[in-house]
Formats: C-alpha cells, sequence, structure tokens
C-alpha cells in the first residue's frame, strides 16, 4: 500500500482505504475507473452530457456538472501523476497492479483537489524476467475487448521494458427511432509502453509514456419522468415539502409540446429507444497522451522520489442536447467544440526515519501549470423558437386550449370573444 506514501501493509495504514487487487479486478471484469462501483463501497462515477464531464464521489460527497474549470473534490493519481479531471481517468488502464480507494479528506498528502477521497492507480512495472500476457472478451451489443502485454529484460538487470495495449469496440445500448441506427457505443483503444532503468541498486527510474483514443457517440439519454406529479394537499408550515406522500399524476407539459411537433416520447423509460433530430450526432473524439519520470533513490537514512509529468487531453463533438427528434439546441460535430487541458507537473518528496526510527517524516513540494482551452458551439435549432413560444404558454397553464393543435407546430390560438364570468358576449359595433 502507498495510501500514505510510504510502502505499508494494509493493515498497518490508519486511514479508511479499500485496495483492489489485479486479481480481484480481473474475476470481476472491471477495466476502467466506472467499473471500480462495483468493488470499491461508496464510491459512484459516472458522467452527465459526455463522458468528458466524468465525475467521481465517495461517500455521497463530489464535485458534480459539466464545467471543465471545475476540479474534482475526489482526486485521481495514476502512477503518482495527478489527473486534473475525472473524465481524464475514464479511458482503459491495462495491465494493473492494484487501485486503491481512499476516503475521507487526503489533502494533507495529495493536495488541495482531494477533500473527499481519491483514486489511486498503480500499473504494473517493467519484470527483468520475461513475461506476456492476452485477454480476449465478448458480451452483448456485439461488444469484443482484446487486450495483451509482454515484458522483459533490454540490458541485463540494469534495463526493463514492458508494453501494454488494449482494443475495444461495442454498439450503442440506445437504439435511434429515427435513423435506426445505435448511440452510446464504445469504440477505443490504449497502449502505454514504460522502461525501468536501475544504473545502481539504490537507483531505479521508471519512464512511462501513453496513448489512448475514443471515437464514441456518447451520451444520449431518455426522459425521465414522462409524467409531472403534483401535491394536492399542499403543505401550508414547510412549503416544498410533501410530508404526506400525496399526489397526483398528469401529462408532462414539456413533452406534450414536443409530441405537438412531431416529437417522438418513449413512456416507457428504460425501453432503451431514443429519437435524434436528422442531420444531428453525438459523435465525438477524445485524446489523451502523456509521459511521465519517477526517480527512486535509496540515501541510506532516506529515500528521494521525484516525479515529472506532461499530460495533453482533448475531447470534444457534437451532442443533440435536447435529446429529442425535435430540432430545439444541438452541438455540431465540425471540430469548434471542445475542451483541452495540457498539464505539466513535478513532486519531490523525502521520506526516512530519524532516532532510531522513532520518528517517521515525510517533506516535498509539488509544482503544476495547467493551461485550459474551451471551445464551444452550443446552437439554437430550427424549431427552437416556436418551441420557445409554446412553452411560455405551458407555464401559465397545462391546458390544451391555450394552444392551437391543429396548427403546424404548437401556436397560439387565434383571439376570440372573452366570456367573463356573469356576462354574455355581444357583438362589438363600429
Amino acid at each position: 500500500m502507498t495510501a500514505t506514501r510510504r510502502n505499508q501493509a494494509l493493515s498497518d495504514v490508519p486511514i479508511a482505504v479499500s485496495a483492489v487487487t489485479a486479481e480481484a479486478l480481473q474475476n470481476s471484469g472491471a477495466n476502467d475507473i466506472r467499473s471500480l462501483n462495483q468493488l470499491a463501497p461508496s464510491l459512484l462515477v459516472s458522467s452527465t452530457g459526455t463522458e468528458a464531464n466524468g465525475s467521481a464521489r465517495i461517500r455521497g460527497i463530489g464535485t458534480v456538472g459539466d464545467n471543465p474549470g471545475l476540479e474534482s473534490s475526489v482526486a485521481v493519481f495514476i502512477d503518482g501523476v495527478y489527473r486534473s479531471r475525472t473524465g481524464a481517468g475514464l479511458n482503459e488502464l491495462g495491465e494493473i497492479e492494484r487501485i486503491e480507494v481512499l476516503r475521507g479528506p487526503q489533502g494533507t498528502l495529495f493536495g488541495r483537489n482531494a477533500s473527499a477521497g481519491l483514486i489511486n492507480i498503480v500499473s504494473k512495472r517493467p519484470s527483468f524476467e520475461f513475461g506476456a500476457n492476452a485477454e480476449a472478451g465478448y458480451g452483448n451489443f456485439n461488444y469484443y475487448r482484446l487486450a495483451g502485454g509482454v515484458t522483459g529484460p533490454v540490458l541485463g538487470d540494469k534495463v526493463a521494458a514492458r508494453i501494454d495495449g488494449v482494443y475495444v469496440k461495442r454498439d450503442g445500448f440506445y437504439k435511434d427511432l429515427v435513423s435506426g441506427g445505435r448511440v452510446n457505443d464504445r469504440d477505443r483503444y490504449f497502449i502505454r509502453g514504460q522502461l525501468l532503468i536501475k544504473p545502481t541498486d539504490d537507483i531505479d527510474i521508471r519512464l512511462i509514456g501513453d496513448y489512448t483514443k475514443r471515437k464514441e457517440a456518447c451520451c444520449a439519454a431518455t426522459y425521465l419522468p414522462v409524467t409531472e406529479t403534483v401535491d394536492p394537499t399542499a403543505n401550508t408550515t414547510t412549503p416544498g415539502f410533501n410530508t404526506d406522500g400525496a399526489y397526483t399524476a398528469g401529462p408532462n407539459r414539456i413533452l406534450d409540446v414536443l409530441r405537438s411537433f412531431g416529437g417522438i416520447i418513449n413512456d416507457d423509460t428504460y425501453s432503451r429507444k431514443i429519437s435524434v433530430s436528422p442531420g444531428r450526432t453525438f459523435k465525438g473524439t477524445t485524446r489523451d497522451y502523456g509521459v511521465s519520470g519517477e526517480l527512486n533513490w535509496d540515501l541510506g537514512g532516506a529515500k528521494l522520489t521525484s516525479i515529472t509529468a506532461y499530460r495533453d487531453y482533448k475531447s470534444g463533438g457534437g451532442g443533440d442536447v435536447d435529446y429529442n427528434n425535435v430540432d430545439i439546441l444541438f452541438r455540431a460535430n465540425d471540430g469548434n467544440a471542445y475542451r483541452q487541458f495540457k498539464t505539466f507537473s513535478q513532486e519531490l518528496r523525502l521520506q526516512g526515519q530519524l532516532f532510531d526510527d522513532h520518528l517517521d517524516f515525510l517533506v516535498g513540494g509539488y509544482y503544476s501549470n495547467e493551461k485550459l482551452k474551451v471551445s464551444d458551439n452550443l446552437q439554437f435549432g430550427s424549431q427552437y423558437g416556436e418551441f420557445a413560444a409554446c412553452r411560455l404558454i405551458t407555464l401559465l397553464s397545462a391546458s390544451p386550449a391555450l394552444r392551437n393543435n391543429t396548427a403546424p407546430g404548437c401556436q397560439c390560438r387565434p383571439p376570440g370573444p372573452r366570456h367573463w364570468p356573469g356576462h354574455s358576449a355581444a357583438p362589438r359595433r363600429s
């Protein structure tokens, strides 16, 4: 375990931590951070809009939202390198030695962005003995995953190397009722190369380079709920809280408006059937690569560790963000909607023992420089104006009497004679 920046037995670590071994990952079929939900208690990894907006929560606490300027309060470290956004760690992981999930604030040893917890991923190191592995899997929606790796000595007992690769492809699990195609698919590959250099018994240097690319249509969604609920016995003492559990359900006004425009709405939310506006797409591309160098130098009474890293992450693509075949709002897949992070980091640590091992010490420093570039092209669709007008009308009343459902789109009913209570209508005289 390295949860306290020291190699310790799990039983000696004085914090709440879940250690997931390579064997546990293999037996469960987990191969990325999102899959850890089933192995680490209290961890939830989810995404909104796109996987670039992925966020992790521990014990229900985390940073949620699709603002690229927000760093997650659950930090992600891969081979000692901090990933400034959780979405950057949602790719394939290759061969893993272990994953540590630390619960609760970890800011003392891991920095300001670990107030809710931390996910620490340690990949397998190169070995001075030759070895190889291969794996193939097949699943529903025509899913298949191919993975393999090889390791061994390069220069006797001084230099060893390792290379791992993963390729994953799967059809989408949502069916588009308009085009008949599939959405929320997988098409990604990952490769990582490593060198382990041991010039002396007291020094080892680990160099890592990795590259991953995803070209996927993500992330479509269905509407929930398809009805509106109203509290018939409003609570006067605490407004806004339904204390007796009584409610009545009626049609969802927004969905009624969409239907009047020809929108295809599935009343069965879990049927995995959606509708995408013609000419719109969820297709996008994510590219993530980086290099890092780790130096460990045993000075006798202390150990010096230095980790230098550079990473470049870019994710972008289109989206039918009204999640319906009615053309209201969209992002075009023209290369002008993306977010890109370029990060350089340097960490130094010195740890050891003093006074006949009665005192453990660890001192260090961390420097990071991140450049964030965001470009967006969120656009109104061809039916936005009509939809907005009709949506405003439904805020006044859900009654269809305020809308002319026989006219194209959704328009106000033409003005006519007004009937006031207690009065009869009479023709106007010029």
